[in-house]
């Protein structure tokens, strides 16, 4: 019992990680083990009652967040988009302009991606639309699988760090910062991340051609006038949505939340012009939507029950000498966390993650002098690859229940084309995922890759400022009137 009392902040820890390990819900989990310690500390006499009184007052608080709301209406929008057939216009069109050249297709989806990620920021709608409509064509024109694979998975993700990404609306939440300046700050990082996909296809064509090559001439079936006229027509309507959405929020005309309602009513209108709107439609979008707003609700429910008894039983302090403890200061803190990020993102999510993880590390970030902004920017990329990488990548799960999982004879050329195999898309993400992790080390290295997408506010030490209050004459000599 003196051991249990004097070490409750780590046996909590530990425990924790037993739970999550054995497969129990995450957010049953979280308030399992918080509620448990919670009496535990009380009957250690280490807690009082009166501390589980605060909970309500905390629920409360997470149903009053108006940030918040942001997730369900990006959610809703990006469902929409989806299900609509923005992407299958949109890879359709730009792999006819990218067709002539070596890897085009790889580079249209590379640019679809980004696109969808910039509208829908949901990974699973980017890379299960991409997946249906880009890999039938790579697999008939000889592209390798994994080639085809990766890059599908991988473009898919970009929704994970490309505004409006769910990821950073919770990273912002949690670490107390405004998902405004988080947008700016991801913004040039993610169009780094982009390019890197991009010159990773660009040396696949140089050095293995056969991997990606053309497309053959019979397969182009717009040219010239009428395929600039047709890119048009397709490429405008979500550039104006990406500029009514995240141009209002980065020119501070609206709120993340505002923001996202106004996409949300966007992609209601775009899908109303193309006459894709449908009552089926919207009860999809919606139930999906409630679905996943329901899901992050209560991870964040659980996250505070944990939250509430960890640090009462002093769990942030032990954390936190944990890792100033560190060698090597700052750097050495930063290393030590994206290793620990990596490493738990083979099994835990990036919802899990963010409530978990995030409020452990924040108060220890910011003790140290690190820019919180900067912070999350960084957790962002790196929490990026949960989605791709073995075993629980769901980016690779999205695309194995699309991809063929036996031969089957195609419908245009009537030839037989080979299965896709799991091992091939594993195979496939890894230089993703290593493309991922040197983008965290590039950040870590020229953090100006962040800052330079911030508004700079001169800073001002408050403890020089001094206020001086003139006399006043109120008559009778006196500056008090009181005193008259």
């Amino acid at each position: 019992m003196e051991f249990l009392a004097a070490n409750l902040a780590p046996v909590m820890f530990a425990v924790l990680v037993l739970f999550l390990l054995s497969g129990f819900p995450v957010a049953f989990a979280l308030a399992a083990n918080g509620m448990l310690f919670g009496l535990v500390g009380i009957e250690l006499g280490l807690l009082h009652p009166v501390l589980f009184q605060a909970l309500p007052e905390r629920v409360f608080g997470i149903m009053a967040n108006d940030t918040l709301l942001a997730i369900p209406f990006f959610t809703f929008m990006g469902l929409i988009l989806e299900r609509s057939g923005m992407a299958e216009d949109l890879l359709d069109t730009i792999g006819q302009l990218f067709g002539p050249i070596r890897g085009g297709i790889a580079f249209a989806v590379i640019f679809v991606g980004a696109l969808l990620a910039a509208t829908t920021g949901v990974v699973a709608a980017s890379v299960i639309s991409m997946g249906l409509i880009s890999l039938p064509i790579m697999l008939r024109y000889g592209y390798d699988r994994r080639i085809a694979a990766g890059v599908i998975a991988a473009s898919g993700t970009l929704a994970q760090i490309i505004p409006p990404s769910l990821v950073l609306i919770i990273v912002a939440d949690q670490l107390g910062r405004s998902v405004g300046d988080m947008y700016a700050g991801a913004i040039i990082p993610a169009l780094t991340l982009t390019m890197f996909y991009l010159g990773f296809i660009v040396l696949v064509t140089i050095f293995r051609p056969s991997y990606a090559p053309a497309l053959p001439p019979e397969a182009r079936t717009d040219r010239g006038l009428k395929l600039l006229v047709k890119s048009l027509v397709v490429l405008v309507p979500p550039l104006v949505l990406i500029f009514l959405v995240l141009g209002t929020i980065f020119l501070g005309i609206a709120t993340p939340t505002e923001g996202g309602a106004m996409g949300a009513a966007g992609a209601l209108i775009l899908a109303l012009m193309k006459r894709k709107l449908s009552l089926s439609l919207l009860k999809q979008a919606m139930d999906s939507t409630t679905k996943l707003t329901a899901f992050v609700v209560f991870i964040l429910v659980g996250a505070t029950v944990f939250g509430l008894v960890f640090r009462a039983v002093n769990g942030d302090l032990w954390v936190e000498h944990l890792l100033t403890s560190l060698p090597g200061g700052k750097v050495g803190f930063l290393i030590v966390v994206n290793i620990m990020i990596f490493l738990l993102a083979f099994f835990l999510d990036f919802f899990e993650l963010a409530f978990i993880v995030i409020p452990l590390l924040a108060p220890v970030a910011d003790k140290l002098g690190i820019d919180l902004i900067w912070f999350g920017v960084l957790l962002g990329i790196n929490m990026q690859t949960s989605f791709m990488h073995p075993p629980f990548g769901f980016a690779l799960f999205y695309l194995r229940s699309v991809a063929p999982k036996a031969d089957y004879l195609d419908k245009i050329t009537g030839k037989k084309i080979a299965k896709v195999t799991t091992g091939q898309i594993y195979w496939g993400a890894v230089p993703y995922v290593i493309i991922q992790l040197i983008m965290v080390g590039i950040v870590i290295a020229f953090p100006e890759l962040v800052e330079a997408g911030l508004d700079k506010h001169e800073k001002i030490d408050t403890s020089t400022i001094t206020i001086q209050v003139p006399e006043i004459d109120y008559g009778g000599g006196s500056a008090n009137p009181y005193e008259n």
